[in-house]
């Protein structure tokens, strides 16, 4: 949970004892008369270093060292920005910038498309994920690094910049002309109707306009019927602590309490209660989380599932209940330091212990989880219903269900394939019907028309591919993770032609998760009555 403070900005010089005096709000020197001391042995290092050192060092280089390295000595969530980072970190918080609407990554030295987001100048032109942006603005791109080729994408809105994209079958670079517009990243980048009465909404991220998303879609949905509702925040990481006490407004009664606070800094210890009435009181909800949901979402998660308002399926969330404030410090650099801790509504802590070196609790996500972990007698806690529920790690599901990877759990070699990109590289063959944004037929290119399936022949090609990229196929696993891997398959290839709002859509039919979530409606309608009955707790 994020929330911003200015802070005023400061020389490098006296850095150490803002962020003492600043973050504190009091007085360093009046309450440790050992801080001057420190503050001294740490410029005299500084100076030393930066007047006798065998090679010239940057002094912000340095300091921004010595912030990282006091940092990691607290927790490990609390981390320090320099100005680049802080930047792109406001920037994913907002939600827009101008440029052509990729993220990029480098691999091999390759201008790599990771993502692009529909309806920006890139989607218009037909850059896909997967895409080699070979040349920029006239400039072959072979070894730049990602800011490098950010700066030159990037631009003032209704600017033109030429891009050169090479893309499997295609013999030739692929010309392009984009003008660059403002950049919507969506946090909920799909929702639509599964059936007559149930709507499907995907929340994968927190921005400073989620509520927004999360209440417009929330309102198509009902005109179309909604009459109950499969909430996904599977791997949502988090984001600013207002926008999820917005958002679990949005299912909550007001005054009801949604989360609340506690730590040493003043004005850290907060109530937050529902302060708006909704029209989404008293709709069934299934919410869908795992390993990967965590800070905001597992707030959210944790307050409908306290208030007996939603039944959760899948995984045990991360564990994050720490509360970090921003603040800008000099030279438009940034600190996320934890400042407090979050409770749930019944009084649980969600975040989980980390061990010393914080190895163990960052890799959760990569471990497999334990379905009959025991409980200390202590962490037992009651939702308003009287529900068992427990403190100490996590918001645990109602009924659990294995699928850190899209609703599945496949076995090693179903994640290697994914891990490798091979389901996004397969679907750079393949084409929509009547998709004229690109004008060369290219080689070997696929059309597919919507609701294509996937079948045998495209399986056998899929497996051509893997020869060709050098992975040994294991024909037992290849069995045991067929269904991951047809289901992969189709997710990316729609993705690519059709948007991601159709991907979702298909992949519901299949994906494990997802099929468990839609039976447990009449579950989450007995939790609906309950909740009717509720009184508001206080804390």
């Amino acid at each position: 949970m994020r929330r911003y403070r200015p802070l005023p900005a400061v020389a490098f010089a006296i850095l150490v004892s803002a962020l003492v005096g600043g973050l504190f709000g009091r007085s360093a020197l009046a309450t440790d008369d050992k801080v001057p001391e420190h503050y001294r042995a740490f410029t005299a290092a500084l100076n030393a270093i930066e007047t006798s050192y065998v090679d010239k060092v940057e002094s912000d280089r340095l300091v921004y060292g010595a912030i990282r390295g006091m940092l990691g000595t607290l927790d490990p969530h609390s981390s320090f920005f320099d100005p680049k980072e802080y930047a792109q970190m406001r920037e994913r918080q907002e939600g827009r910038y101008y440029g052509i609407g990729v993220s990029i990554q480098v691999y091999d030295g390759d201008v790599t498309a990771m993502n692009v987001f529909e309806g920006s100048p890139a989607y218009k032109s037909g850059i896909r994920r997967g895409d080699v942006l070979a040349k920029v603005a006239g400039e072959d791109a072979k070894g730049w690094t990602v800011d490098q080729a950010q700066h030159q994408l990037r631009g003032a809105k209704g600017t033109p910049v030429e891009v050169g994209v090479r893309r499997r079958g295609y013999e030739q670079l692929i010309p392009m002309k984009l003008t660059r517009d403002e950049v919507y990243i969506p946090t909920v980048p799909a929702y639509f109707m599964i059936d007559a009465t149930t709507g499907y909404i995907r929340m994968q991220d927190f921005g400073e306009n989620t509520d927004h998303d999360v209440k417009h879609a929330l309102h198509e949905l009902a005109s179309k019927g909604m009459r109950r509702l499969l909430f996904d925040i599977r791997g949502n990481p988090g984001g600013p602590l207002d926008q999820a006490i917005k958002v679990a407004n949005e299912f909550l009664p007001r005054g009801k309490m949604i989360v609340y606070t506690r730590g040493r800094v003043a004005n850290s210890d907060q109530d937050y209660r529902a302060t708006e009435e909704s029209e989404f009181t008293d709709i069934p909800i299934v919410m869908m989380a795992n390993r990967g949901s965590a800070s905001a979402s597992e707030i959210v998660t944790g307050a409908l599932q306290d208030h007996d308002r939603a039944y959760i399926v899948g995984e045990t969330t991360f564990g994050k209940a720490l509360v970090q404030s921003v603040y800008r410090i000099s030279g438009g650099a940034g600190l996320a330091l934890t400042t407090a801790h979050y409770f749930t509504p019944s009084g649980r802590l969600i975040q989980r212990p980390w061990d010393a070196s914080f190895d163990e609790y960052l890799s959760y996500t990569l471990r497999d989880q334990d379905a009959n972990k025991p409980h200390n007698p202590a962490d037992l806690k009651h939702t308003d219903a009287g529900r068992p529920v427990y403190s100490g790690g996590g918001i645990e599901p109602d009924k659990r269900v294995a699928g850190p990877t899209e609703g599945f759990n496949p076995a090693r070699f179903g994640r290697l394939l994914n891990g490798r990109g091979e389901f996004s590289n397969y679907a750079q063959k393949f084409m929509a019907e009547g998709d004229n944004r690109i004008a060369q037929a290219g080689t070997g290119r696929k059309i597919v028309k919507p609701n294509f399936a996937v079948d045998d022949a495209m399986i056998a090609d899929f497996r051509e591919q893997l020869k060709t990229d050098h992975v040994k196929i294991d024909e037992e696993a290849f069995k045991k993770d067929f269904e991951f891997i047809r289901a992969m398959v189709r997710f990316e290839i729609d993705s690519a032609v059709f948007g991601i709002a159709d991907a979702r859509r298909h992949l519901i039919g299949v994906d494990p998760q997802a099929q468990a979530a839609l039976s447990m409606f009449g579950e989450a309608q007995k939790l609906t009555e309950l909740s009717k009955g509720s009184k508001i707790k206080a804390h």
